[in-house]
């Protein structure tokens, strides 16, 4: 049984934990335009490259399609790149939504990922809105990797993070997939909860759950 004391804000990861992924359809996706080692630089929870300059705000959503048209010499127009990137998002299961909807009535729910300006407002239209939910209506705040010039596992994520939010680390628990991200949340004195594979995460809705 999982159990969880003094909970008052629960964090969650986006890609693994909310979304479910599949890096296989980005890997063959990208290869139909001529990039054919794109595999060395993506990762499920951090890239590397280009990739995580985007996703720590280090370079613009422009530019980084700009050196991606130079590694994919079939691509003849920025919308296929973008659409190569965004064949990475499967689905968000709608139970999930629900679920943060309705954990909003008793926790501050907040949001803490390793992202960028393509893929988040991709999900959000496309599984958030298409579903009928808008992201306000499922999270407080969310802290996104982009804005905050830092991607998880760094320490500085958390530090502004529990800074912003003025909130006691042991009252926080952190939903993650990464095992990496998990440790350091912990080094900070977060309460964490290493998430498996489409873990559909029904148990944050027992009552049990939480003493």
């Amino acid at each position: 049984m999982k159990q969880f004391r003094n909970i008052s804000t629960l964090i969650f990861d986006l890609g693994g934990v909310l979304i479910n992924l599949e890096k296989s359809n980005c890997i063959k996706a990208f290869n139909q335009l001529g990039f054919m080692n794109i595999e060395n630089y993506l990762d499920n929870f951090q890239h590397k490259g280009i990739f995580i300059a985007l996703e720590k705000g280090e370079i613009s959503t422009e530019t980084f399609i700009s050196e991606l048209m130079k590694e994919c010499p079939h691509a003849s127009t920025h919308n296929q790149i973008k659409q190569a990137w965004c064949a990475y998002l499967l689905d968000i299961p709608r139970e999930k939504l629900e679920l943060l909807v309705q954990l909003r009535k008793r926790f501050r729910v907040i949001m803490l990922s390793n992202t960028n300006g393509i893929h988040f407002p991709f999900i959000s239209h496309t599984q958030f809105e298409a579903q009928g939910y808008t992201i306000e209506q499922c999270f407080d705040k969310c802290y996104l990797s982009h804005e905050l010039k830092s991607a998880k596992p760094d320490g500085l994520v958390f530090e502004k993070l529990l800074a912003a939010e003025n909130t006691p680390p042991n009252e926080c628990l952190f939903l993650d997939d990464g095992i990496k991200n998990i440790e350091k949340a912990t080094e900070y004195g977060i309460q964490t909860y290493h998430v498996s594979e489409r873990e559909d995460l029904s148990f944050l809705s027992n009552p049990t759950t939480w003493i």
